[in-house]
């Protein structure tokens, strides 16, 4: 292991011992979350409060292999050593869990999750950043719920369905994020389905485009481009760099130095003579009405072709960052390739959290989602380690292993480790 690394880790020891993931997911920030989705207790006794509860459902996410009574024992022993545990509280049994869960619903973990899931990198955090912006990417995985009636009718079957004998074992949610590229954390996120209406990426991905930071560069591949969602998600302020699909018509309006092209995005609306007078105009340089035609900046490059048949691939990438000077295309070209960083955070999320090949606990549409922001919430704080520690060790987060942090903060979970 490098030094660096060593380094990182030893720190992650310290900070986890300090209580450093219940920073990122504190209690009042808990609490305003009940209380805003009305779930707030409403009865005195034994039952578990919703506040506790919450953390349970995060705890169910570290540590995927313990079944409900195990998570919950883990769960109290933590919160007595943190001076955070009422004794007229029961350590309630499996059932009870169920019932403790049902009542809580999604709602305070969805909202909890849009309050505390922000970027984490630092400016000084090794890639996070090109120039001013701040590198983000969006893209979408699945993720098995078990076979009940309930789920199958809000998440439905990839694929194949109904009684098709191909159709696969078990439904699947559709879960699509928005996350910081040097980090992993993820910032913002929308769950669905895999069939029926508004169930792809494009439709789930719509309402976080409207939610964008002005000093983003969001990355996304080309399955989210389309003319209205490039539109909002432009009008934020934030900068964008999307992959063009290869139908799309980018007329060469300018050659430019750095070899990339000025073109111009125009409404699917217009066609014929009204698209020709709008590309002409851009030509010209003259101001465009937005709800018609934006300009945009094609960064072109090819891919040697992996299978040896001389075929490579061209990759077209349009851009708001009209201006080469701040941001040249090869620099953009190599910015693109940063999306993979979203493969890697849900790798951590669906590999390393839930362990590879894992079916969701939950047998209700409300509770798969409770279930998967638990994740979400966990995810993000281990992230949020990760990148502080990797900062202050002056190397990327990516030499901070998360399985092996993951391994760490279990082992120490009762030191405590998972605490509010």
């Amino acid at each position: 292991m490098a030094q660096t690394e060593m380094v990182a880790g030893g720190r992650l020891t310290n900070w986890i011992c300090l209580g450093v993931l219940a920073s990122a997911v504190p209690r009042d920030a808990v609490d305003e979350a009940v209380e805003a989705t009305g779930k707030a207790a409403r009865r005195a006794g034994g039952k578990l409060p919703p506040h506790v509860m919450v953390y349970f459902a995060m705890a169910l996410a570290l540590f995927a292999d313990d079944d409900y009574e195990e998570v919950a024992a883990r769960l109290a022993g933590t919160l007595r050593d943190w001076d955070c545990w009422d004794e007229a509280w029961e350590v309630p049994t499996s059932g009870g869990i169920t019932q403790a869960r049902q009542r809580l619903g999604h709602e305070p973990l969805r909202e909890l999750f849009s309050q505390v899931a922000v970027p984490v990198a630092e400016e000084l955090t090794r890639g996070a950043f090109l120039g001013p912006w701040r590198l983000m990417a969006i893209d979408g995985f699945e993720w098995d719920a078990p076979a009940t009636s309930g789920n199958i009718a809000a998440f439905g079957f990839a694929g194949a369905s109904g009684d098709d004998p191909e159709k696969a074992a078990f439904p699947k949610a559709r879960v699509v994020t928005i996350s910081e590229c040097a980090s992993h954390a993820v910032v913002d996120a929308a769950i669905g389905g895999v069939s029926g209406k508004g169930a792809g990426e494009q439709s789930l991905a719509r309402p976080m485009l409207r939610r964008l930071e002005e000093d983003w560069l969001l990355i996304a591949d080309r399955n989210f481009y389309g003319w209205q969602d490039w539109c909002a998600a432009a009008d934020t302020g934030a900068a964008l760099l999307w992959r063009a699909k290869a139908d799309l018509r980018l007329p060469v309006l300018e050659l430019l130095p750095d070899g990339s092209y000025r073109s111009v995005l125009v409404s699917p609306k217009l066609k014929g003579k009204a698209r020709q007078q709008l590309v002409e105009a851009a030509r010209r340089g003259e101001d465009l009405d937005p709800g018609k035609a934006r300009p945009v900046r094609v960064i072109e490059y090819e891919v040697p072709d992996r299978e040896g048949d001389g075929t490579g691939e061209l990759i077209a990438l349009i851009t708001t960052i009209t201006d080469p000077r701040q941001a040249p295309a090869a620099v953009l070209a190599q910015a693109y390739h940063e999306r993979w960083e979203h493969e890697t955070g849900n790798r951590q999320l669906k590999t390393y959290l839930r362990g590879p090949g894992r079916v969701l606990r939950s047998q209700s549409p409300d509770m798969v989602r409770q279930e998967i922001y638990g994740y979400l919430l966990t995810h993000f704080a281990i992230s949020a380690l990760i990148c502080q520690a990797a900062t202050e060790a002056e190397i990327d987060p990516d030499r901070v292993k998360f399985k092996r942090t993951v391994r760490i903060i279990r082992r120490r979970a009762a030191d405590p480790a998972f605490s509010p």
